[in-house]
């Protein structure tokens, strides 16, 4: 579908779109070390807090109590590439990952009902991200008609800091061993800083100008909530099935940004307030468990609607008529296994999650400097992700440490360097005493390559 200029001169930037499918519209899928290994899947299976990232109840499998704590440390790297040069740039993170706890409640023995339990867990996953692409001197922007002020395209970044949390608690209730139901509540925080800048380099002088697009650099502080509830059955005493709801996360969002060259206020700041409700999400497990030495479980999850943003003018209605008409519903695969022998433990996995965004068409500068005005991808902005994990374990009883390591990867395009000028609006790209204003966008393509290592702590009681 092709993209309309209304939509992105409103929009205010195309990490506005990026952030509301990748983060607002997600989950920080960080679990303990085990979790991890499993590529997060265990939506069958259960036993642990978790429990509440997948299906709440799996928190009725709980036998006994349990608490844990998880370190990460995360290495993100990018690799944007155009007109055959690239630029790579590594980000490196340490933090507290995942912290759970479950406290189970045996029934009476004649009781149907053997345990009621209630679980606790955090996750905190970094979102900070950097795109730096090279530039190219065939692209050229002329700021007068006579073309004795012209600059070539110098380079490009997107950088984002922050982070996402999901706080969930939640009960779990085990019923003849047979059939374990939950529900849980989710309480959500992003904390997001993003800026979008361009440098151009004078044909005239040689000099350098940095440029930044239209109402950014921005901050965003959201608060979320949503709720979800689960069922497994045993279909046999190897073989169980699970199924789980979530609600939409309802985020409150205060923005923050900068804006340029108003008629009235010039260069200036601003505050709004959006709110965002995230696709509701559906998710289907079976799990197999040979024995007590070996378990393999799988998830399918689905989003069942649109990402949506209360409308409170032209900004919100152009998002939404966007996702409306080049929205997919997100599907995600997790297959994850474990196998003990003795008191060792070796886990592996994988998970597959589909691009968000159908096919785009947009205006495109070639290698040349020249316009492709039907330039098709179906990798603009966001791709579909590959994760392959493993990991081991070790049983000391009462006392368990796990590690593990994830690596993610996925290849995407990258527009940017598009902002229309017209009476009714500005969008285009700011230094101090001069405004870029296209049509056509710059793509890069970026290879996204995340290596994850986790490490679990962790007791039964």
């Amino acid at each position: 579908m092709s993209v309309s200029a209304a939509f992105f001169a409103q929009a205010q930037d195309v990490s506005v779109i990026r952030n509301t499918a990748e983060i607002y519209s997600g989950s920080p899928n960080v679990g303990s070390a085990k979790f991890n290994a499993m590529a997060g899947s265990n939506g069958a299976l259960g036993g642990d807090a978790n429990s509440l990232l997948t299906n709440p109840a799996g928190l009725g499998v709980a036998i006994s109590g349990e608490i844990s704590g998880t370190l990460s440390i995360t290495n993100n790297k990018n690799t944007s590439s155009l007109a055959g040069s690239s630029f790579e740039y590594r980000i490196n993170k340490g933090d507290l990952g995942n912290v759970g706890a479950v406290m189970t409640f045996q029934m009476r023995p004649e009781s149907p009902w053997k345990f009621v339990n209630l679980g606790v867990n955090f996750s905190s996953q970094s979102i900070e991200n950097y795109v730096q692409t090279p530039g190219n001197s065939n692209i050229v922007y002329d700021f007068d008609a006579a073309g004795t002020r012209s600059s070539s395209f110098g380079g490009h970044a997107y950088d984002r800091y922050g982070y996402l949390t999901k706080t969930s608690i939640g009960v779990g209730a085990n019923y003849n061993h047979n059939l374990y139901l939950g529900m849980g509540l989710n309480f959500f925080n992003a904390n997001i800083d993003q800026s979008d800048t361009a440098i151009f380099n004078s044909l005239q002088n040689g000099s350098s100008e940095y440029f930044s697009k239209q109402n950014t650099p921005f901050s965003e502080r959201g608060n979320g909530f949503s709720a979800s509830v689960g069922v497994i059955g045993k279909v046999s005493p190897n073989f169980r099935l699970g199924a789980a709801i979530e609600t939409p996360t309802f985020w409150d969002i205060d923005r923050g940004y900068n804006f340029y060259n108003d008629d009235q206020y010039g260069d200036d700041s601003a505050v709004e307030n959006r709110k965002f409700t995230s696709p509701l999400k559906a998710t289907v497990s079976a799990a197999f468990i040979a024995n007590k030495s070996f378990s393999l479980n799988v998830d399918y999850s689905l989003g069942l609607t649109t990402p949506k943003y209360k409308t409170y003018g032209a900004a919100e209605e152009d998002l939404n008529a966007f996702f409306k008409d080049n929205y997919k519903n997100v599907s995600e695969v997790r297959a994850g296994a474990e196998y003990r022998l003795k008191q060792f433990r070796l886990r592996g996995g994988y998970a597959y999650t589909s691009n968000p965004f159908d096919a785009l068409t947009v205006n495109a500068f070639r290698t040349d400097g020249s316009v492709n005005t039907n330039a098709s991808y179906d990798n603009l902005m966001l791709n579909n992700r590959n994760a392959l994990s493993f990991g081991l374990g070790y049983d000391f009883r009462s006392f368990y440490i796990d590690a593990s390591y994830q690596n993610i990867t996925s290849k995407y395009t990258n527009p940017f360097m598009r902002g229309l000028v017209n009476a009714t609006y500005e969008d285009g790209y700011y230094s101090s005493n001069n405004l870029i204003a296209s049509d056509s966008y710059i793509v890069s393509d970026v290879k996204n390559v995340k290596n994850n290592f986790f490490i679990t702590f962790g007791w039964k009681f």
